[in-house]
């Protein structure tokens, strides 16, 4: 975003880990303190809840674009304005050249985020989306409330957060679809098609970060 304001805010469970550093002129860090919560599964759904409530008590007044990545990427190329929408979503690394049917969507149809075998237009990652706050108040709300209603029947969804995200998308079309060079893994390869990768995350052990049931 060369030559735009920028606000980081970093959310944790740990503001005092987050290390004190200097940024250049136009950017600012701001550690929001979340809640702790021991299943990873928890985490990663709650967050569309957190991120609702920061839009509604601060972000609304802040800044005019939201950009909702996972913690755990890495810058490794320019990103700047062409990411911005209305409302974006990014196609998943390991699904871009995949079938419909090939897509890991919520099929069980009692859930709210259920999506049937034969719709969908692309695979959407939950690591990375955007667009206004106003945008991305209504993307989040939706999905907290998806969430919600199947806690009440006792179902959890297949990707969580991820799998709100497309049901979403399904019904209520992104106004820019990113390609995977904008959340890439390396755990799916190195394709020379996707010749850039810019926002990268960074690798893991995922057994031992995923090891709560």
């Amino acid at each position: 975003m060369t030559g735009h304001r920028v606000t980081y805010y970093v959310m944790t469970d740990q503001p005092a880990a987050v290390p004190n550093i200097t940024l250049a002129e136009k950017r600012n860090l701001v550690v929001l303190e979340v809640p702790a919560y021991k299943r990873w599964q928890d985490i990663t759904m709650r967050r569309m809840q957190i991120i609702r409530d920061y839009i509604h008590d601060r972000f609304v007044n802040e800044v005019d674009y939201l950009v909702c990545l996972d913690v755990d990427m890495e810058f490794k190329d320019q990103v700047g304005v062409e990411i911005l929408s209305d409302v974006y979503g990014v196609i998943h690394p390991g699904f871009f050249t995949s079938s419909r049917k090939e897509f890991t969507n919520e099929r069980r149809p009692q859930s709210a985020g259920y999506i049937p075998e034969d719709e969908g237009d692309f695979y959407y990652t939950g690591s990375h989306f955007g667009g206004t706050v106003e945008e991305i108040y209504k993307l989040t709300n939706h999905c907290h409330h998806a969430m919600l209603a199947d806690k009440d029947i006792n179902i959890e969804a297949l990707w969580h957060d991820e799998s709100y995200l497309n049901r979403y998308f399904l019904y209520y079309k992104p106004t820019k679809v990113l390609s995977p060079e904008y959340s890439w893994n390396y755990y799916y390869g190195d394709p020379a098609v996707v010749e850039k990768k810019r926002f990268v995350v960074f690798p893991k052990d995922y057994a031992k970060v995923r090891d709560n049931p």
